[in-house]
């Protein structure tokens, strides 16, 4: 793929054209992550808090076999009320495109799309990873391969804590990706702040972060940078009670004989089912904190 079968949205193009910063945005999270409407306003409402951080948002997804930066309402409300979305990674983004068929992004191949774009920040809620038995099913996301090789800026609140994740950052630190914990020592854990497993460095002010971005690249180090942005203390689920909601929610999956891309979307739906919804109020806070932290960091990095 090259830059000429993309669609850049003209509000995009001219945030990029006149050095403005933009922050991509992943779509999974609206065909696959949460029930309508909430997806739609969750979609709607990280848009809007980029905005608020000074940046452009840039929402990314395959639209009858185009990759586009930039969606409209209008396509995020398509998207939102769709049920044959294909959810895309980096095998099977072109299938999209050959097919010309709907497809959300995930992490990785957000990522890829950005970069093509000439995108350098992404705010996403969580990274995929290890996840819990992979030693056994070897099941281990794509995000990762791509955050060694694709030169984008990630702000997540961790990996998914659905995930094993010690594992993955013992994975991202073979494959040379920095973690970076954004205002703690500890990587947080996606619907809790601490994980208690310590991150590799850590950040207390976005200038650091650009600071380090620019060093990497003038030492000529390929590939991107995980930020690990911490949920909000008062719209944190404490990690003892989630870790309650993830051991039954992963029994009752292998139970199903749930597997491949269906295992993340699955474990996440029956979360805000144990949770009593608290989960899915979590994960909108989270997201919405990672967009606007990214949007701070998209605008000093064009300073």
């Amino acid at each position: 793929m090259t830059n000429s079968v993309i669609s850049i949205s003209p509000h995009v193009k001219a945030a990029l054209d006149e050095g403005r910063g933009v922050v991509a945005l992943e779509s999974t999270i609206i065909t696959h992550g949460m029930p309508y409407p909430a997806n739609r306003d969750t979609a709607l409402r990280v848009e809007q808090a980029v905005i608020e951080g000074g940046a452009v948002p840039a929402t990314i997804a395959i639209l009858n076999g185009i990759p586009t930066v930039g969606l409209t309402h209008e396509h995020i409300e398509q998207l939102a009320q769709s049920d044959d979305a294909m959810k895309l990674s980096r095998a099977d983004l072109a299938m999209a495109v050959a097919r010309g068929v709907n497809g959300s992004t995930t992490v990785a191949a957000t990522m890829m799309l950005a970069h093509l774009a000439g995108i350098g920040v992404f705010a996403t809620g969580g990274i995929g990873g290890v996840h819990q038995g992979a030693s056994t099913s070897f099941d281990i996301s794509a995000d990762l391969q791509e955050l060694s090789r694709t030169p984008v800026c990630v702000v997540s609140a961790g990996a998914k804590a659905i995930l094993d994740i010690p594992k993955t950052l013992e994975v991202l630190e073979t494959l040379g990706v920095p973690v970076l914990s954004y205002g703690q020592d500890n990587f947080p854990a996606f619907w809790s702040r601490d994980s208690a497993i310590a991150a590799p460095l850590r950040v207390d002010a976005v200038e650091e972060i650009v600071a380090f971005i620019r060093a990497r690249r003038a030492l000529d180090i390929n590939g991107g940078v995980l930020i690990g942005n911490p949920v909000p203390a008062d719209m944190e689920i404490p990690r003892d009670v989630m870790e309650g909601y993830i051991r039954q929610a992963i029994t009752e999956s292998e139970d199903q004989g749930v597997r491949g891309k269906a295992v993340t979307p699955w474990l996440l739906g029956r979360i805000v089912e144990l949770s009593d919804g608290a989960s899915l109020v979590t994960n909108q806070a989270l997201i919405t904190n990672n967009a606007l932290l990214a949007a701070k960091l998209a605008v000093a990095m064009v300073a």
